[in-house]
């Protein structure tokens, strides 16, 4: 994180023009494109009724990949599917020897047969005329005339010994649509850093203007499009602000009574929300789910203080006495806001500075929740600077006309009647209360205990992503037959739109995947056309029921998130395991143990450990001593071996826009057998003559490492775990036991649990830092508002107990713990904060009051005093703190109750708000008024002159 990509780019290069000179022939290493595998935006496929396969691949390669590539913001359109055409120079054995022909000769001649050159000019009648050697091969007749040997004066051709065909190449990777056969396909990757939505735009418009030159009847169909996620989620979030809004200025209207005052709150809101967008454009943000909901969650908090200031100076305008003037109004109101002001700035203060450590996040969840972090931030940063700025001119403006008294407002009246006889039993029995909290905070240990933990709750993206995964050395055609087997099955499911499969991989750095990897986009219909009582989990439980293959490790999870594990740990499934050590037949042993102990752990739905010795292979050993009595170079085997057999590409035609490899290669039926090879590979001599492989090589069938794994320079095998029904954190500490009750390691072989539970442990060590130091920067703001000791502490106690009534919530929603969830902790930090400091205000106002009418009547403040003095803060002034609390959770109940794309995020954030807001409003109303009153009644007994 943090690394600027075209420099890393440009240190690779370097190493990679050092690595070039020591690789094999032939072999030329190449930087893929400035882009990662998180940015496959946009997905198609070629459609046609009367073309092959192979001519929608021609146009793909060498028309429309071109033309998309030129739009703004993308890296690269990869190609996948469909058939590579190449000529094939297949060779006849039998004719080579009776004509004495070695198939490197054939190669050679090929390779010389296929250039151009350039001659300088030549001037004719003071003209110059530029020379041109045209020798490019246009086409299969130009190969088939192409002279091999001439035998006494009769040229042998090409087509005298071999057959010349257009055949396809051989591929890595294909891919299939609705069960109905294979497709052409390409992948639009986003270049790194680019606005997703805007380079999908841009290529939705260039496919407009291409797709008028496609020949007749070819079309483009879209089969993955993360547009609509990203729309969807960016609709949700501003329905949910919309809602919002409404719901905080009703709030504000109820409470007051009076239109104009509420006009203030209401008003600037809108402002604090500019002021956050104005700092995400300056700093080139992007509006998505994550950036919105930061300011989601910060809308109710937003206008607390001026909720606070408009109460206060309604509370100010009721006590001037009849035939007022508006200087006399004007008066209450500076005074009012002089009052308050100080102490809600400092509070939203707090706010702002209780998200700090979201902005220490590392990784996938620091790229996740920073534009949260940053816009929530910016948010309440414009409220604080709006507090002591709009708000008390917008109140000069609208706060006129009659003032309801709150004791005629029947809400204020109805909260009166009812906190009045609570606060009264607390003051009578203060340290009863106080106790009755500590317990309270005591059983949330029990709902604390039973929450489970993962690292992020899944983000349904209305797209699932299934990806299969079975042994190595799957051959490309039983990988389509599955694949087509695979994805007729999930079409048949009505909430299936449509289904799009890929094996292998596509002709891109960024997707190294082997033939016998499988990935599947499944674009689902609306959720309103579903069968009824039907959701995501129990459909994936039916097709996992349905797709039960021999060989076959079933993986369920969302297209982008399967991006972002992959690049980020390797691992595709919510859990990995990975075997370290340092011979991987051991480490393959060890790993199939370990895949059969925790499919037996409670919640694993499938276990496969890789097959990294797995690999079939045809191996080809000279034998020295009789290469040498040939007088043969074991190069010289080598050349017969990957012409003859690999069919190595000797050079290119050049035909118009398109290009075709040329390779020489004997017959499929003597190259499928080794002990054919053996008698029908030819190999020349250094005399002339040409003898069969097998006299100079062993041929035989053997096994090895299919690919080679390192990880930090060591080697690696993976365990792919997908589970369901349990926590991650759960199901991990039950599987470590399980492995280390029946695995016995060798010295120098270990494990290492990663995939999400990786993620999760590095947020949690995070977290174990940053919080405590969040928590002493709230106390010295807090101590630099009140320069009090026994009031900042007072204050800090409303954290502790907000956590109560955020963790009940968690455990009655069956919500897990993640960093969601840990962010909506963080903030609420804050809010519980402030809740507490609106409390104190009121009650050190009201004892300050009090203490002066005691010096007015020339005696010492008694607990009587302190008795009224509590009464009147916290009961009388009751309307403010239930108008910041009721603001803050109805801002908070539609991201809580929203069920739009995102939703699972969000709701997790804002739970732990809600819950801890009830436990904290309790709190601030009961258990604050009662230290507050013991604390007080100290300093009447100990230092009286106070």
């Amino acid at each position: 994180d943090g690394t600027d990509i075209y420099w890393a780019r440009s240190r690779v290069l370097e190493y990679l023009n050092f690595a070039a000179g020591r690789m094999p022939k032939g072999v030329t290493p190449q930087i893929g494109p400035d882009a990662t595998g998180v940015g496959w935006v946009y997905q198609y496929a070629l459609l046609a009724k009367d073309k092959t396969l192979a001519e929608l691949r021609t146009i793909q390669d060498w028309y429309l990949r071109y033309q998309l590539t030129k739009a703004h913001g993308v890296a690269e359109v990869a190609s996948i599917g469909g058939f590579v055409q190449t000529y094939q120079v297949t060779v006849d054995p039998v004719k080579l020897r009776a004509y004495g022909i070695p198939v490197m000769k054939v190669a050679q001649v090929i390779r010389d047969s296929n250039r151009d050159v350039g001659g300088r000019v030549v001037e004719m009648a003071e003209t110059e005329y530029m020379v041109r050697g045209k020798g490019y091969l246009a086409g299969r007749g130009d190969l088939e005339m192409l002279v091999v040997k001439s035998d006494k004066g009769t040229p042998v051709l090409i087509r005298d010994i071999a057959r010349v065909e257009l055949v396809p190449d051989e591929r890595r990777g294909l891919t299939e649509l609705n069960g109905e056969g294979e497709v052409v396909s390409g992948i639009v990757m986003a270049r790194y850093g680019q606005n997703a939505l805007e380079v999908i735009h841009n290529i939705k418009e260039k496919i407009g203007e291409v797709s008028a030159g496609l020949p007749a009847g070819v079309t483009v169909e879209t089969v993955y499009d993360r547009a609509e996620l990203i729309l969807r989620a960016i609709d949700t979030l501003k329905r949910t602000l919309a809602e919002e809004s409404l719901i905080v200025a009703l709030v504000c209207i109820v409470f007051l009574l009076h239109v104009r005052s509420a006009l203030v709150a209401i008003l600037m809101l809108p402002v604090g929300v500019l002021i956050a967008f104005i700092a995400m454009r300056l700093l080139g943000m992007n509006s998505n789910l994550m950036s919105l909901g930061g300011i989601a969650i910060a809308i109710g908090a937003m206008i607390d203080a001026a909720i606070v200031m408009i109460e206060n100076a309604h509370k100010h305008l009721e006590r001037l006495p009849a035939g007022h003037t508006n200087g006399d109004r004007s008066e209450a109101m500076i005074s009012a806001c002089k009052e308050v002001g100080p102490a809600l700035f400092f509070s939203l203060l707090i706010i702002t500075v209780s998200f700090l450590p979201v902005f220490t996040l590392e990784a996938q969840e620091g790229r996740l929740f920073s534009p949260l972090a940053y816009t929530k931030t910016f948010a309440m940063a414009g409220a604080a600077l709006l507090s002591v700025t709009l708000v008390p001119v917008l109140m000069m403006l609208f706060i006129r006309g009659k003032i309801l008294p709150e004791a005629r407002n029947p809400v204020n009246r109805f909260l009166i009647w009812v906190y009045r006889p609570i606060i009264a039993w607390v003051m009578r029995w203060k340290k009863m209360t106080i106790v009755l909290a500590v317990l309270a905070m005591g059983v949330s240990i029990y709902p604390a205990s039973k929450l489970g933990s993962e690292f992020m709750p899944t983000l349904n993206e209305g797209t699932l992503f299934y990806m299969p995964t079975s042994l190595p050395g799957m051959s490309i055609t039983k990988a389509a037959e599955l694949l087509q087997t695979q994805n007729k099955i999930i079409k048949s499911f009505p909430e299936v739109a449509s289904v799009y499969g890929k094996a292998g991989r596509a002709n891109t750095a960024t997707d190294p995947a082997p033939t016998e990897m499988f990935e599947t986009v499944i674009n689902l219909k609306p959720e309103a056309e579903w069968r009824p009582g039907m959701n995501t989990d129990t459909l994936i439980a039916e097709m996992d029921k349905a797709l039960q293959f021999p060989g076959v490790a079933n993986s369920w999870t969302m297209p982008i998130k399967a991006r972002i594990d992959m690049l980020s740990t390797g691992i595709r499934t919510p859990i990995g395991i990975k075997v370290f050590g340092k011979d991987l037949n051991e480490m393959e042993t060890l790993a199939k143990q370990i895949e059969a102990v925790v499919k037996s752990v409670p919640g694993t739905t499938s276990a496969f450990a890789e097959r990294i010795t797995g690999g079939f292979y045809l191996n080809i050993t000279p034998d020295r001593e009789q290469l040498a009595r040939y007088g043969l170079a074991v190069g010289d085997l080598q050349d017969v071996i990957g012409t003859a057999l690999g069919g190595e590409m000797v050079t290119t035609t050049v035909e118009g826009r398109e290009r075709f490899g040329v390779t020489v290669r004997y017959p499929r039926e003597l190259r499928s057998d080794p002990q054919q090879i053996a008698r029908e590979v030819l190999v020349p001599t250094m005399d002339g003559a040409m003898i069969p492989l097998g006299q100079v090589a062993a041929v035989a069938i053997a096994k090895g490492a299919p690919g080679i794994r390192t990880e930090n320079a060591l080697l690696s095998a993976y365990i792919y775990v997908d589970i369901r029904g349990r926590d991650i954190g759960g199901y991990v500490a039950d599987a470590k036991q399980a492995v280390a009750a029946q695995i016995k390691f060798p010295p120098g072989y270990y494990v290492t649990w990663s995939g999400q539970f990786e993620y999760m442990e590095r947020a949690i060590a995070k977290m174990k830092i940053v919080i405590p130091v969040t928590m002493l920067s709230i106390f010295l703001l807090l101590y630099l508002n009140f320069r009090r000791m026994a009031e900042t502490l007072i204050v800090m106690l409303s954290v502790p107990f907000a956590l109560v009534g955020g963790v009940w919530l968690m455990w009655l929603l069956g919500y897990n713990l993640s960093v969601a969830v840990a962010v909506g902790f963080i903030a609420l930090a804050g809010v519980a904060a402030e809740t507490g400091v609106v409390m104190l205000i009121y009650l050190d106002k009201a004892w300050e009051d009090a203490r002066a009418r005691c010096v007015a009547e020339n005696r010492r403040a008694a607990s009587a005093d302190l008795y009224a003095a509590v009464m009147e803060g916290a009961v009388e002034r009751v309307r403010p703190k239930m108008m910041t609390v009721t603001a803050i959770m109805a801002g908070l109940l539609p991201i809580m109750w929203g069920t739009g794309t995102g939703s699972e995020v969000m709701s997790r954030i804002a739970a732990p708000m809600v819950g801890g807001m009830i436990s904290s409003t309790v709190l601030t109303l009961a258990v604050i008024p009662a230290i507050y009153a013991l604390v007080k009644e100290w300093r009447l007994r100990h230092r009286p002159e106070s």
